[in-house]
């Protein structure tokens, strides 16, 4: 689960999220804009009611951003970290069945100009762990002009997200329960989805059917993000298409060739079923 909580420096506020944790029924826990320079085990207990909890957290600068990462040891643990300006990163171990994977929690800069530090930090991260993995959390950037209001086109910025998801071949997975994430809930508000979670492909060939779904917002105006994974993948994996592969220069012709070179002997219904 992935929320920008605006702040966990209050008591009260960190009971509520207590509450919402333990109802979510979680494993792995990433929060953005902590607004704390110091997380102790004192905070962690009044946050999450889990047992047997570990954590990693990158501080805030003053009041400003902080990430905490936290998981259940009886589901995952914890093989190497990696704090970054903008990421805090984990390499885990399911308990269940021994399998190796990574997670980054991301609370990307405000300003365009440092958005390149953060793509950096998470390709750095791919290249030397070299394992399937998940990334999520509030990256300030929108993929496309219908993700935000007034949205009329693309801007260098979404241009260069996209262009990192193609690169590191991640999976943007569908936003079930709306189609924003955060909104300044003003009387002509403002809206975006700058929140989400990007998965490799080989981490989704280890899962089911995927779900990344809004939750309920409360106590913030960024909406909570749940990744659903559903248990370990058993059968095979269902092909899907991602959209700005159209936009690939020599895309189409690759899939002519492609599809030029199969040859089948038939009747007509039998060569569309092959």
């Amino acid at each position: 689960m992935s929320w920008n909580v605006r702040g966990i420096n209050e008591v009260n506020k960190r009971l509520h999220i207590r509450s919402l944790l333990r109802s979510w029924k979680v494993d792995i826990v990433c929060l953005q804009e902590t607004k704390l320079e110091v997380i102790s085990l004192r905070i962690i207990r009044s946050l999450w009611s889990c047992v047997q909890v570990g954590w990693h957290y990158l501080p805030s600068i003053g009041a400003s951003g902080g990430i905490l990462v936290m998981w259940d040891k009886r589901v995952v643990e914890n093989k190497e970290n990696f704090m970054g300006d903008y990421v805090v990163a984990c390499s885990f171990m399911n308990v269940i069945d021994g399998y190796q994977w990574a997670f980054a929690g991301v609370y990307g800069p405000n300003l365009d100009r440092s958005r390149s530090l953060l793509w950096d930090e998470l390709a750095g991260i791919s290249s030397f762990w070299d394992l399937p993995w998940c990334i999520g959390g509030d990256f300030n950037v929108t993929r496309f002009p219908s993700e935000r209001s007034g949205g009329v086109g693309y801007n260098q910025p979404m241009v260069d997200f996209s262009n990192f998801i193609s690169e590191q071949n991640l999976q943007d997975l569908p936003l079930a329960g709306g189609s924003f994430t955060w909104s300044n809930n003003r009387d002509l508000p403002s809206w975006s989805r700058i929140d989400r979670f990007l998965i490799s492909t080989d981490w989704e060939a280890h899962y089911p059917e995927l779900i990344q779904k809004r939750l309920p917002r409360l106590c913030s105006d960024h909406f909570p993000i749940l990744l659903n994974c559903g248990g370990i993948r058993s059968g095979p994996r269902h092909f899907k298409f991602e959209n700005m592969w159209l936009k690939s220069e020599g895309f189409l012709d690759r899939i002519r060739q492609w599809w030029s070179s199969y040859h089948f002997h038939g009747t007509a219904s039998y060569k569309m079923a092959c």
